[in-house]
């Protein structure tokens, strides 16, 4: 993760913006996503950040979640990415169990674009200098 990002969900943790659990769901969820060699960085996985947290947050304060004019098409881009549709809903459970915040099926789809996004970029570089080494 670069600073950039770790400064972005600083700002929510800090701003107040989400709960704390909330915070740390999604850090979690990003720092996993880095340990598979994913590229998870401001610039790669910015908005996939901003959407879990503000999608987690409107569960937990009770807001409803409405479903997206644009849910169809959605779904019919992302039947080309079944494994980020996993993810997402892996996710999802994660949440339910974690939080007791279940995404619904329009945000699991949003987080599946985003993570789709996410693994077109090319792979992290692997550590480099003495500690990798090692």
């Amino acid at each position: 993760m670069d600073d950039q990002l770790a400064l972005r969900l600083q700002l929510f943790r800090e701003g107040g913006q989400v709960r704390p659990e909330v915070a740390d769901f999604v850090t979690a969820e990003l720092t996993s996503l880095q340990s598979e060699g994913l590229t998870v960085t401001e610039a790669t996985a910015g908005m996939l950040t901003s959407h879990l947290m503000m999608a987690l947050g409107r569960l937990l304060d009770g807001e409803p979640i409405e479903q997206f004019l644009t849910d169809d098409q959605v779904a019919a881009e992302l039947a080309g990415h079944p494994d980020a549709v996993a993810r997402a809903r892996a996710v999802s459970v994660r949440a339910e169990r974690q939080l007791g915040a279940a995404l619904p099926d329009s945000e699991v789809n949003f987080l599946g674009m985003h993570l789709a996004v996410l693994a077109q970029q090319p792979p992290s570089a692997p550590p480099s200098g003495p500690a990798a080494a090692g």
